[in-house]
């Protein structure tokens, strides 16, 4: 791999480690393509609801162990709590070396602010029928397990890959209002605080626009995901991009070997666990 590129501030959510729709293996490309002075995870890094199925493939232990050596390095990183991960926000205030969990951050970046959440607040789903949103949960990774399936066929046949969930976001009107409700909201709110930008996850759709009321102005951005989009957020010398791997030729291109896929059990997982911990800590 080529030299890596430095980027302030480096932003993901939405990993979703431990799902079967978790694309692991080019998160993992693309964190060790980059050189960040800060990395924020915003929400959804590790799918906690649905670490009962016993599902942990050696690709998404890798990813925890660069966070983890990255942290060891010295970059600042936040671990912003999200609905699926929601069991580390009793952690709220935790520290370990550079790395800290927290429910949000506000980052202080050239004479600007950035407020940062992953946004699951604005969802009355979530709010007042948890279980729907855990139900809801679970039928969306049957979807990208049988998405991944027809892609892997799709593949095989020189045909490029299809997205079954993004493609019902689109149709349904219900689905697009939800993330205009959605968007319209967290501008409102960050408008009324007086902050620049405001930066979200949680909806999986990666965006940056500005947002105008009659109250101000605010930058809206979201990250995206690392099931279907790929995409994560950059600020780099006062400006803001999305970063999409499809659109990464160099890291497209990386015909590294990988190695063979092997599922962890729990026992596995925790000992990789404390041993990271192990080796990490200050």
């Amino acid at each position: 791999m080529s030299k890596k590129r430095s980027v302030e501030v480096a932003v993901i959510s939405d990993v979703h480690l431990g799902t079967y729709g978790c694309r692991a293996k080019e998160l993992l490309k693309y964190l060790k393509s980059i050189k960040p002075e800060t990395l924020v995870l915003n929400g959804d890094i590790i799918d906690i609801w649905q670490f009962s199925k016993r599902y942990w493939p050696s690709s998404h232990m890798r990813i925890v162990k660069q966070i983890f050596g990255m942290a060891a390095k010295g970059i600042d990183i936040y671990y912003i709590t999200g609905n699926h991960d929601e069991m580390l926000r009793k952690f709220e205030g935790f520290t370990m070396g550079s790395l800290k969990i927290v429910n949000r951050v506000v980052l202080e970046l050239d004479d600007k602010k950035a407020w940062i959440f992953h946004g699951d607040v604005f969802d009355i789903t979530m709010k007042y029928s948890k279980w729907l949103a855990k139900l809801g949960a679970i039928g969306y990774d049957t979807l990208i397990l049988l998405n991944a399936f027809v892609n892997f066929v799709r593949e095989k046949f020189g045909m490029g890959r299809v997205s079954f969930s993004k493609k019902i976001k689109n149709r349904v009107k219900g689905a697009v209002k939800f993330i205009d409700d959605f968007e319209n909201t967290a501008a409102e709110i960050a408008i009324n605080n007086e902050y620049d930008y405001v930066i979200c996850g949680h909806i999986h759709n990666p965006e940056i626009k500005t947002v105008r009321d009659n109250q101000g102005s605010v930058v809206y951005l979201n990250s995206g995901d690392w099931i279907e989009n790929l995409t994560a957020l950059e600020y780099n010398k006062k400006k803001w991009s999305l970063y999409r791997f499809s659109d990464d030729a160099l890291l497209n291109d990386d015909e590294a070997s990988e190695e063979e896929e092997e599922n962890l059990d729990v026992g596995v997982l925790y000992k990789n666990l404390v041993e990271e911990f192990r080796l990490t800590k200050p």
